[in-house]
């Protein structure tokens, strides 16, 4: 399904974007000096919620028919808070993707496709993350279905993010009935 136009970086010229761009560690440096600080806010005021049990993240999204994109981010990287507060949680809260955050170095509990027990930090790592931001499109069996974006491409990347989106998407709806739980 086509996303809406209505996402800012599909009105801003190239130019604009820039200008965003360049303003947001501004803005994500003011964001974290209020109540909202560490938690992912996102500019639509809730935050990017942090994955706990990726296999039934997957499931739940693969059911409404959806990917789960996962945003492999770091404490304080203002890419990561670009990429969060200007592209993921708009899409979220406008769109309805399922959008997860893992911080690549957190060591709490954390459930991967296999039923195993594992944390960010190493879930990361075999994932093969090694860049922040990273935005991975998996489905209900932790596979990935669109090559995962790297960095902050920022002439660009809400293209890119349409791009792979529509790609999972295209590949989750050839997958079985029966593997999409």
């Amino acid at each position: 399904m086509p996303l809406p136009l209505r996402f800012p970086w599909r009105r801003l010229p190239q130019a604009g974007l820039a200008a965003l761009l360049l303003a947001a560690p501004l803005g994500a440096a003011a964001a974290s000096e209020g109540a909202g600080a560490g938690t992912g806010t996102h500019a639509h005021g809730a935050p990017l919620p942090h994955a706990t049990d990726l296999a039934a993240h997957a499931a739940a999204a693969a059911a409404r028919k959806e990917p789960l994109v996962v945003l492999v981010t770091l404490p304080g990287c203002q890419y990561c808070e670009t990429v969060r507060r200007h592209y993921l949680a708009p899409l979220a809260a406008e769109a309805g993707i399922a959008a997860r955050e893992v911080d690549m170095t957190a060591v709490t509990p954390l459930r991967a496709f296999e039923t195993s027990q594992t944390t960010p930090r190493d879930w990361a790592r075999q994932q093969g993350v090694r860049v922040a931001p990273t935005v991975l499109f998996l489905g209900p069996d932790g596979r990935t279905l669109a090559p995962p974006l790297v960095g902050l491409q920022p002439d660009f990347y809400g293209a890119y993010l349409d791009q792979a989106l529509a790609q999972a998407r295209e590949r989750l709806a050839q997958l079985p009935a029966g593997s999409r739980r």
